[in-house]
């Protein structure tokens, strides 16, 4: 019995000095990816959300102007987003379809800081479109429309007050002034919409789902294309 009682003592001491058995952590769940905070300029001339290899990538040929691409971006984007780009199950980029000199200059000023900013000035600028895209008559617009190409669009973003809209998302002043000056970058507006055509597009908003036209042509009508999110 004395020598039980001792060997239980000694047990003791011994787990007392070595420490007692750790008990395992259970593991920490890292939290999910949030796709749709990867943005990047594509070699098409557009600019995709989401992750790289997703398994259905989603491309819109749109433009600044257009009415029907603001009401994609007012009831369509951010379900889209939401549900589909941040899991990593859709990819989401918007290549620019030109329809005017208007449109080339509020192009040119959202994409003049490149992918950081562009989903935001083309947030901000299709949530004002109604205003600035009817502040100036036909008149007027023929009139700016007969300007040399490095004078027009700086116009245009002056007339319309667009500028200062990009402005609110970090485009200052000189660097809109150099953005809307850049002929360049105005032409490889024109190629991305000569590019559209052949492919099919004749009108915006159009939807490529993995490289084939949808007849999408807003949410109700594009999201059953994307199965369930």
């Amino acid at each position: 019995m004395r020598l039980a009682r001792a060997l239980i003592g000694a047990a003791a001491l011994l787990l007392t000095a070595v420490g007692a058995p750790a008990v395992a952590k259970p593991a920490v769940k890292a939290a999910p990816v949030d796709w749709s905070r990867t943005v990047v300029a594509t070699p098409q001339g557009g600019y995709r959300m989401g992750r790289p290899n997703a398994p259905l990538k989603l491309v819109e040929y749109g433009s600044l102007v257009c009415p029907h691409c603001r009401h994609f971006a007012e009831t369509g984007v951010d379900p889209l987003v939401s549900e589909y780009v941040k899991s990593g199950k859709v990819s989401y980029e918007f290549r620019p379809y030109i329809l005017s000199g208007l449109d080339i200059a509020a192009t040119l000023l959202a994409t003049c800081n490149g992918a950081r900013s562009f989903f935001p000035i083309a947030h901000d600028l299709y949530a004002t479109q109604a205003t600035w895209s009817r502040s100036i008559d036909q008149a007027r617009s023929d009139q700016i429309s007969s300007l040399p190409e490095s004078q027009m669009y700086a116009e245009f973003a002056k007339a319309t007050g667009i500028g200062a809209i990009a402005g609110k998302r970090g485009v200052s002043a000189q660097r809109a002034n150099q953005c809307l000056r850049d002929g360049a970058a105005a032409l490889r507006l024109a190629k991305i919409a000569e590019v559209a055509n052949g492919l099919g597009v004749t009108g915006t908003p159009t939807f490529f789902i993995n490289g084939r036209k949808t007849d999408a042509y807003d949410w109700p009508s594009l999201k059953p294309l994307l199965g369930k999110s």
